[in-house]
């Protein structure tokens, strides 16, 4: 049995898509777990509560750690150490492999421009405080033999039918596909890596069920070369056929909505990664496991493709007295 914990976000999911590569078993468990495939198994549980991480990871052999909170910071400092150390003490007592999947948020801010395994742990955000607690927690756990562990890690990501919690889709796809301006945060002509979902699932996969990977710290694969923000947009728009409008938002509005709108609060604190070259580097795994990460033309078109081009069709169709 392979358990993902955290199963509803699109990580969670394309994961267990590409688990049944390695296993007829799979459980999806979260507060309200829906199927992915067919002969999943759904288990709803409160990994808050140590009974229930317990009865949900029980006759697993490898358990993957995807889930994702709401984008406030408060929630994550209560939530997260607490969730981690249920995960922890469940996973050693029942013998049960862990992956879990992280962020870049704990990095230094000084080396993200060339984020490698190795760059330096000094988080400037509350979030990203968070981030380096919990995988400190995780580490020092596989460092003591308490259990066999691994960090399977990605930069911001962008894919086809993913959530609001996706700057890209927000702020670029949705804009561009209703004929709007799309927005960029901080400096537009920074370069900022994005991890293509579909690529994330499949890499985390691979990781989980290849015992070898265990115990370190795992870039998952991510397109080199990244376009700034302003590129991403005129690449978009070419795509979607749209001219490529777009505003800038600078950090002074953050400064000021950030009194009014709590999400802009949220945000405001990790504008840094929009100001400065945020350059993901996953050579580790892509020359271990062969891999070649898609594309971002590529990965922009199977978006549109998947997500879009519907809309579109029926846009023209509407214009042209078709329909």
């Amino acid at each position: 049995m392979q358990t993902i914990l955290g199963s509803g976000g699109i990580i969670g999911t394309q994961l267990a898509q590409e688990l049944t590569t390695y296993t007829k078993k799979i459980r999806l468990v979260s507060r309200h777990p829906k199927l992915v495939n067919t002969g999943d198994e759904v288990f709803p549980a409160n990994l808050l509560d140590i009974k229930e991480t317990q009865k949900a990871l029980n006759g697993s052999s490898i358990a993957y750690l995807t889930i994702g909170f709401p984008y406030k910071t408060r929630i994550w400092q209560e939530a997260w150490p607490k969730i981690m150390n249920n995960v922890i003490k469940t996973c050693s007592e029942q013998n049960i492999k862990l992956v879990f999947f992280d962020n870049v948020y704990m990095y230094d801010t000084f080396h993200i421009g060339h984020m490698t395994e190795s760059t330096p742990v000094l988080p400037v955000s509350k979030k990203g405080k968070v981030r380096a607690l919990i995988a400190e927690k995780l580490m020092e756990a596989t460092a003591k033999k308490k259990l066999n562990a691994l960090i399977a890690r990605s930069a911001d990501f962008y894919g086809p039918s993913t959530p609001m919690k996706s700057i890209m889709t927000e702020m670029v796809f949705k804009p561009l596909s209703k004929g709007k301006s799309a927005k960029w945060f901080g400096n537009s002509h920074c370069p900022h890596s994005f991890t293509y979902t579909p690529d994330a699932g499949k890499a985390t996969a691979m990781l989980g069920n290849t015992p070898d990977a265990f115990n370190q710290v795992w870039h998952l694969p991510t397109a080199p070369n990244p376009p700034s923000g302003k590129e991403w947009i005129h690449m978009v728009a070419k795509e979607m056929s749209v001219s490529p409008h777009y505003q800038t938002i600078p950090k002074w509005i953050f400064n000021i909505s950030e009194i009014f709108v709590p999400f802009m609060r949220e945000l405001n604190e990790m504008l840094y990664q929009y100001e400065q070259p945020y350059v993901f580097d996953s050579k580790k795994f892509e020359e271990l496991f062969f891999f070649k990460p898609t594309s971002y033309l590529e990965g922009i078109r199977r978006i549109i493709k998947k997500d879009y081009r519907y809309k579109a069709a029926q846009k023209d169709d509407l214009l042209f007295g078709t329909k």
